[in-house]
C-alpha cells in the first residue's frame, strides 16, 4: 500500500471536527441504517462516508492513503460549511443533526 503523508494541520483539524469515537459512530451508522423490516450488516450500515470516516478513524496515520487523505478534507470541509469555525455544543434540528453524526461530529458533544 502506497504511505501518503497527511499534514498535521489536515490531521488535527480532522480529529477536531469528528469528535465522536470509532465505537459511537459505529453505533450510530448501525442505528440509522436499522429500519423496521430491514437492517444492513453491520460494516455496510450507514452513508459511504460515514463508513470512510469510520475506516480512517481505524487507522494508524501512516496507514492512511490519499483517499483517505481526500475523505477528510471534505468531511472537514462539509462539518466547516455547516458549523464554521464554532464547535461549541449546539442543538438544532434532528435532521440536521443526524446529517452530522453520519460524518462523525456530534454537535451537542463539546469537541
Amino acid at each position: 500500500m502506497a504511505e501518503t503523508r497527511v499534514d498535521d494541520d489536515l490531521w488535527n483539524e480532522f480529529h477536531r471536527v469528528v469528535n465522536m469515537t470509532s465505537r459511537e459512530l459505529s453505533d450510530w451508522l448501525r442505528t440509522r441504517s436499522a429500519h423496521q423490516d430491514t437492517e444492513a450488516l453491520p460494516d455496510e450500515a450507514g452513508t459511504p462516508t460515514g463508513q470512510q470516516v469510520l475506516g480512517i478513524l481505524r487507522k494508524r496515520r501512516t496507514d492512511l492513503d490519499e483517499r483517505d487523505a481526500q475523505v477528510m478534507q471534505s468531511v472537514v470541509n462539509r462539518v466547516h460549511a455547516q458549523r464554521r469555525d464554532d464547535l461549541e455544543p449546539t442543538s438544532g434540528q434532528q435532521n440536521w443533526r443526524h446529517r452530522l453524526m453520519s460524518l462523525g461530529h456530534d454537535p451537542l458533544k463539546p469537541s
